[in-house]
């Protein structure tokens, strides 16, 4: 409780509204350069979820093996601990860096209470990978204890910023997928009349507190979860570009036959149900 209190008043702070601010535009340009395909790498769409997560582990891991490393060093004396630990420091400051990329890739994207908490993550996260970098040049210079007391300092800077982390996933929900919270229908219900949806237009319609999107293209109906499996943009306010639906809010393109994403940010598919026409009226089922 006293955690959860401490962190609320620290991302109540006025600054970092102001920087994230500043950052946000930036980041986007920087990463903009490698075009679209670039930042579906950084994304993960092309995994089917975001990669960020995936790569912390490297510097986390390689760190806290440094850490136990360094303790048998300082223990038995023994070289052999001692160059292991300066290889895991070494190994983790790579990762570190394609964490940081893949990070700000996501975060680009975000706003409010959680652009915040995302920027004091990654800030966290700078200052470890700056004491390990002192670390590993003092290891080099045959000044072994002041190293391991940097890596120490680091250690603890890049756990607190893995808590900061697991807030953003677990309070947030950030690269958690969105789409289709509520239970999909069992079976058809009638949701409108077939001759009040126009050729390509985005409709809609809620099943069971359900929202599901609409479209009529080239004369076949399809229905997706209309809310984007990203950060839940509303796919009806979005567009059509040819057979894909395009969220409003950041880009995400999903094909409207199966849901797949086309592009990101968005990595988790949208959920898709099967549609017929009865009486008059176009009726969605099961999720397909």
């Amino acid at each position: 409780m006293a955690t959860e209190t401490k962190l609320e008043e620290i991302t109540r702070q006025d600054w970092l509204d102001q920087v994230g601010e500043k950052l946000q535009p930036v980041v986007d340009r920087a990463l903009s350069t490698g075009g679209q395909p670039f930042k579906d790498v950084l994304h993960g769409v092309w995994l089917g979820h975001p990669l960020h997560p995936v790569l912390t582990d490297i510097p986390l891991g390689s760190w806290t093996t440094a850490l136990v490393l360094d303790a048998l060093d300082e223990i038995s004396g023994r070289d052999g601990f001692g160059h292991g630990a300066d290889a895991a420091v070494a190994v983790g400051l790579v990762g570190a860096v394609a964490a940081a990329v893949t990070g700000m890739a996501d975060w680009q994207y975000l706003d409010g209470e959680e652009r915040r908490v995302g920027l004091l993550h990654g800030l966290l996260n700078t200052s470890a990978a700056v004491l390990y970098t002192r670390s590993l040049v003092l290891r080099q210079r045959e000044e072994r204890r002041a190293g391991r007391g940097f890596a120490l300092l680091g250690f603890l800077a890049s756990t607190a910023a893995a808590y900061l982390g697991g807030k953003l996933v677990y309070s947030y929900r950030v690269g958690v997928n969105r789409a289709a919270e509520a239970p999909p229908p069992r079976d058809f219900v009638p949701v409108m009349a077939e001759s009040e949806l126009r050729e390509n237009e985005l409709r809609r319609v809620e099943v069971d507190r359900l929202p599901i999107l609409l479209v009529r293209r080239q004369g076949q109906i399809y229905a997706l979860a209309e809310t984007c499996s990203h950060l839940s943009g509303p796919l009806a306010d979005g567009r059509l570009e040819g057979d894909c639906v395009v969220c409003p809010w950041h880009g995400s393109r999903f094909a409207l036959a199966d849901g797949h994403v086309v592009n990101g940010p968005a990595t988790h598919p949208q959920p898709c149900f099967v549609t017929r026409v009865r009486n008059g009226r176009i009726e969605v089922g099961a999720r397909r």
